[in-house]
């Protein structure tokens, strides 16, 4: 079981954030995008910036991605690459909707001076990996079966020099891992279990027995779509009972309204990528 009394300690981190000043529910590529629910624009863009703000609140560093017309996705900038111990992996979006996304975060981390590797199989960014630092000498958990092809775990691995666990996700409402999965601190998750296929069930609890188990309520109000300091969790308002759970186990939950961004199929971690120097 976890600590309750255990310190949990925060760690400052680089971030990556995308304005949602083009954002709208144009086509449906996943189950929440409704193209004839109206997205209000200024408070999708009130509701960021907040989360934004939250984020430099709590002491890290946002750098800004700018957002281009015709890219109304591009709001969820951790799709975009996976960066672990800086080297990027690029990603190879699924839908050609969002595949000149691609060519704008490549140009962001090539002007940063950034080892890029550019991908041959199809993923997408931390939307379906996420690294895990202390855990077992540091792990990249890796989801396919919506997004990501299973190859692309194997070509991370090559480009990360870190050892990646393959996940089936079969639930479509949980698309990319990291709707149905977040690491919570540099050794430890939480996540839904019924997200998965059953032997990636078994995987997760072995490696993680000490993880914070979500349910399906917290799962369905984008609970797991988080991101983490160590101590302050960043998560949707609507997500109460995982907030309860991770205040539990000594984590501080903070809150925060994403609603419009809900309509596109995301939540807090979507909108951040995570920059690992």
């Amino acid at each position: 079981m976890v600590t309750v009394n255990q310190q949990r300690v925060p760690r400052k981190r680089t971030y990556l954030m995308c304005s949602p000043e083009h954002f709208a529910v144009e086509y449906a590529i996943n189950p929440w995008m409704d193209v004839t629910t109206p997205v209000d624009s200024e408070l999708a863009v009130k509701q960021w910036d907040r989360l934004r703000e939250t984020l430099v609140n709590l002491g890290h560093d946002v750098h800004l991605l700018t957002a281009e017309q015709g890219l109304p996705d591009m709001v969820y900038a951790a799709n975009g690459a996976f960066v672990v111990d800086g080297s990027v992996y690029g990603a190879q979006f699924k839908h050609e909707q969002r595949a000149a996304e691609a060519a704008a975060h490549r140009a962001f981390y090539e002007a940063q001076g950034w080892r890029f590797v550019a991908p041959s199989e199809t993923n997408e960014g931390e939307g379906d990996f996420a690294f895990v630092p202390e855990a077992h000498g540091g792990l990249i958990l890796a989801g396919h079966g919506f997004r990501t092809e299973i190859a692309a775990h194997a070509e991370a691995q090559e480009a990360l020099n870190r050892p990646v666990v393959s996940l089936r996700l079969v639930d479509p409402r949980f698309y990319h891992l990291d709707v149905a999965l977040a690491a919570i601190d540099d050794s430890n998750i939480t996540y839904f279990p019924g997200a998965f296929s059953t032997a990636s069930q078994r995987v997760l609890a072995q490696l993680f027995p000490d993880a914070v188990i979500a349910d399906d309520d917290d799962a369905m109000a984008f609970g797991l779509n988080l991101v983490s300091d160590g101590l302050n969790v960043v998560l949707n308002s609507e997500a109460t009972g995982l907030a309860r759970k991770l205040k539990a186990a000594g984590y501080q939950p903070v809150p925060v309204e994403l609603a419009e961004l809900k309509k596109g199929g995301g939540s807090v971690k979507c909108c951040i990528a995570e920059l690992r120097h």
